[in-house]
């Protein structure tokens, strides 16, 4: 009997597979032709010939292009925080540990997905206003995140004490930016490229390590500049001046 089951919900499990496979391949081809013509000028007949499928059977996978746009919208919003809060959530990572994995998966989500993200980096000020809202709240969630860890990081020590929104803006501009210029390729892999910006978005505010025999008036001073403004940033946070 277990036997007659499996048969029976196999080809199941292979048609909803397939089903993915294809409207994986339908948005793909949506978001480049968005891309490149505006969603006002791609109609579903264009997608459905990009895709080489008619327009009818496209019917079968995509009621609209709203529905589509709304898609992408989500996969490149909603689907990277939820990646950023279970590296941050992931017990025994410090806070550089924890920047260097979330800059590292932005990055690659970046090079893999860089024509959906081209897309709504262009168009985000003509996105219908519920679509405009979601993909505006999943940019500062993701903002939220990687503030949070460097706020960490510099409660624990391990940052410099700068301005965390500027340093959190500055690495998610860093790595948003891989979708401008980078081109995959069998010489050009992105793991190499995503691990180099990860490792940079770490060094420019880890505290570097004092170097042997440097002048100790020079460190105090630097020591007692880090902690005024460690102060500040405890202050700001609700902490009490001890």
């Amino acid at each position: 009997m277990a036997r007659q089951s499996t048969a029976r919900t196999t080809p199941g499990r292979r048609g909803t597979a397939r089903r993915e496979l294809v409207e994986a391949e339908i948005h793909e081809h949506a978001a480049k032709l968005f891309a490149e013509r505006g969603f006002a000028g791609t109609s579903l007949q264009d997608i459905a010939d990009s895709v080489g499928i008619t327009r009818q059977a496209l019917y079968y996978y995509v009621k609209s292009k709203d529905e589509m746009l709304g898609r992408l919208v989500a996969d490149l919003t909603s689907r990277l925080v939820a990646q950023m809060r279970k590296v941050s959530e992931e017990p025994g990572l410090d806070p550089a540990d924890r920047l260097y994995r979330i800059a590292h998966l932005t990055a690659t989500d970046r090079a893999v997905n860089r024509t959906r993200f081209q897309l709504l980096d262009r168009s985000a000020s003509a996105l219908p206003d519920s679509l405009a809202d979601a993909y505006l709240e999943g940019r500062r969630a993701a903002l939220a995140e990687v503030r949070s860890v460097i706020d960490d990081g510099i409660a624990q020590g391990l940052f410099r004490p700068v301005d965390s929104r500027v340093a959190a803006l500055s690495v998610l501009g860093m790595c948003n930016w891989v979708a401008w210029w980078f081109e995959a390729g069998p010489d050009h892999p992105v793991e190499p490229i995503a691990a180099q910006i990860a490792s940079s978005a770490v060094a420019m505010l880890r505290v570097p390590d004092e170097a042997a025999g440097a002048d100790p008036r020079a460190a105090l001073a630097a020591a007692r500049a880090s902690l005024d403004q460690l102060e500040r940033h405890l202050q700001a946070n609700g902490t009490p001046r001890a």
